[in-house]
């Protein structure tokens, strides 16, 4: 037989190539449909374990039906592709769930018995130019009867897609919900505006309180309670009033007893005073603290100290129009560096916005365990709450810190061992003129426990919306898209302290914000050096404007000489003009700071821009180039054997 020629053998390896490929896609294609290599920093694409925890524990079928109307939503490539991503979703949890999940797909139609049963369900159809109506949500039930619906399912909640999911399952798998009591100043049944909105008729509830109605049975109680219910499983306490030594002694012997507390007090509650401004006398940021119960539990706080942190510092708009956005020391922006990654609560958590916030430490003797949660940064210090609470500027707030060289506790843990704060005894009832109901008999009181369970933080602004998340109206629905892991943190907390923890894991999984931190530490260094020379330009200002304002007191009667200075001899006027001359220079140099500011960060973008259009490609370039002079070389050596 006559041999195959080089060229033949070519063409039959570029066959065999061909279909060696086409087999192998087939066969992948048949055998990894549902793997998938998730290369995300987070995990984004990745269920996570709380999610099969959730469906490891169902004991009972729950049936999903997924509504979304194919013909309609064809038209739309964006929500297309978002309905494919969530069916392929909603499979998955069918998958892992063993038969418990029973997935329905159904396409209501216009005009349809579907579509009657899509609306019949609580879902919001999406109009269209056309006039018809994209149904994209879905509906849950249990075999108790219980129902719950993702109205619509909005691309902006796209990263807590896994979270609202598993959150409808676990809602149907446990329809006793854990109860809690809340005992709080704040508005958070009536929500921003507090008492002036709600007689207005356009109060609403916050939304983290919003999201604790929904997944427990919350009870507020009563500004006079003297007992809390025996059958809490959490107390919360936010920001409260003054409480008497029997409210107190209530919370004290719920804590001894087993009870589990989340308490938020605060040094300069915000939101309390939003609440309260033209409603009483004195409204304003206010102060909280529980000193007994603290004392007890081994906490020491002081609600007359606000903490500033330089690093962590939120712009905010001012009326200076020289320097509109500055930076605002009191308000404070957590990241990662600032939580404890090794608990439940935070171990997630991406970022968090609070305000004006306390700081927390262990008391010297304390008997409990401080296990910090949340901190500020080692640039940081404490100034007084009330010049705070007067409106300080943030440039002058920012010159009143003197950085500790550690980070101040905001939130933390406390457990162990611990004594009653009352050791007399229960405290005396106060004498009232009216008869009062006979109360029944009180418990023994306890007066000790061996590990009690409380989470404490140092704010209450943690609450307020407008720090954490942005509300749209999504066809005729309010939706909230998180800005930070404010919710997050109470949620986590409520649910670790009821001792389930599948959740956790899910709520902050959808933080994608990823800052040029470089950027900001440039806009911060010059932001600081700015300030200082701006403080002495000021300075120097004030007393020159007090010499010449005393001068012309002095010299009111004679006449004005050059440059409108009154009654000033020729070294006085020469000193104006210096300082004139040197306010120039100043200012000047306030101008270069400020180039120089724009100068780096544009030399840094340079280095990011040609690091991916260029630098890569001629990496690349580089890379076949020696392999083609390797190969070459190796060719070579070959035939010179």
């Amino acid at each position: 037989m006559r041999p195959l020629s080089r060229r033949s053998y070519a063409i039959a390896a570029i066959v065999l190539a061909a279909i060696i490929f086409v087999a192998l896609n087939i066969a992948a294609d048949a055998t990894f449909t549902a793997s998938r290599l998730d290369l995300t920093e987070n995990g984004q694409y990745t269920l996570a374990q709380g999610t099969k925890n959730i469906l490891a524990k169902l004991g009972e079928p729950i049936v999903l039906k997924f509504f979304y109307s194919k013909k309609v939503g064809s038209e739309y490539a964006q929500v297309n592709a978002y309905a494919s991503r969530v069916r392929d979703l909603l499979n998955e949890y069918a998958a892992l769930s063993h038969g418990k999940i029973v997935l329905q797909e159904i396409d209501p139609e216009p005009f349809s018995e579907a579509e009657d049963q899509a609306t019949a369900n609580g879902l919001t159809g999406a109009p269209t130019q056309t006039g018809d109506l994209v149904y994209f949500g879905l509906a849950g039930t249990n075999t108790i009867g219980g129902k719950e619906t993702i109205a619509f399912f909005t691309q902006d909640r796209e990263p807590y897609l896994e979270y609202d999911i598993s959150s409808l399952i676990y809602r149907l798998s446990h329809p006793k919900k854990p109860k809690i009591a809340i005992i709080s100043s704040l508005p958070l049944e009536q929500g921003p505006g507090g008492m002036a909105a709600m007689l207005q008729g356009r109060s609403r509830p916050f939304v983290i309180y919003q999201q604790l109605r929904q997944t427990y049975d919350t009870q507020m109680l009563q500004p006079n309670v003297t007992s809390v219910p025996a059958d809490v499983d959490v107390l919360l306490i936010a920001h409260p009033p003054p409480l008497s030594d029997q409210q107190q002694y209530a919370i004290d012997q719920f804590v001894l007893r087993g009870g589990r507390a989340l308490i938020f007090v605060d040094p300069n509650s915000e939101l309390a005073g939003a609440a309260t401004q033209g409603f009483q006398q004195g409204g304003g940021p206010t102060p909280s603290d529980l000193p007994k119960l603290f004392k007890a539990w081994g906490i020491s706080y002081d609600p007359g100290k606000v903490v500033a942190d330089r690093d962590l510092a939120q712009p905010v708009q001012t009326a200076d129009p020289r320097n509109p956005v500055q930076a605002y020391p009191a308000w404070l922006h957590l990241t990662p560096d600032q939580f404890n990654k090794t608990d439940q609560v935070t171990g997630s958590l991406q970022s968090m916005n609070l305000a004006t916030v306390g700081a927390l430490a262990a008391a010297k003797g304390a008997t409990t365990s401080f296990l910090p949660l949340a901190w500020s940064s080692k640039n940081a210090s404490l100034v007084d709450a009330m010049q705070v609470r007067m409106g300080m500027p943030p440039s002058a707030l920012m010159g009143q810190i003197v950085p500790a060289g550690h980070p101040f506790t905001i939130a933390a843990h406390i457990s162990g061992p611990a004594n009653t704060a009352f050791p007399i005894g229960a405290p005396a009832k106060p004498a009232s003129k009216t008869p009062q109901p006979k109360e029944p008999k009180q418990p023994k009181q306890i007066t000790s426990a061996k590990n009690i369970n409380v989470i404490v933080m140092a704010d209450s602004d943690i609450f307020d919306d407008k720090f954490w998340v942005r509300l749209q109206n999504m066809y005729g629905r309010e939706v909230g898209i998180p800005m930070a892991d404010n919710a997050a943190f109470v949620l986590n907390a409520v649910e670790n302290l009821t001792g389930s923890g599948d959740l956790i894991s899910l709520r902050t999984r959808g933080t994608t914000d990823r800052p040029f931190t470089v950027v900001k530490k440039l806009q911060e260094q010059a932001q600081a050096k700015f300030q200082q020379q701006a403080q002495a330009l000021q300075q120097k200002l004030s007393d020159t404007q007090e010499r010449l304002r005393a001068l012309q007191q002095g010299g009111g009667s004679e006449s004005a000489g050059r440059n409108g200075a009154v009654g000033l001899s020729a070294e006085q006027q020469r000193e104006v003009q210096r300082f004139q001359h040197e306010m120039a220079e100043t200012r000047a140099a306030l101008r270069e700071v400020q180039r120089n500011l724009r100068k780096s960060i544009d030399e840094l973008g340079n280095v990011l821009a040609f690091v991916n259009i260029a630098l890569v490609p001629l990496l690349v370039a580089l890379f076949a180039v020696i392999l083609a002079v390797l190969r070459r070389r190796r060719r070579a050596r070959a035939i010179a054997f």
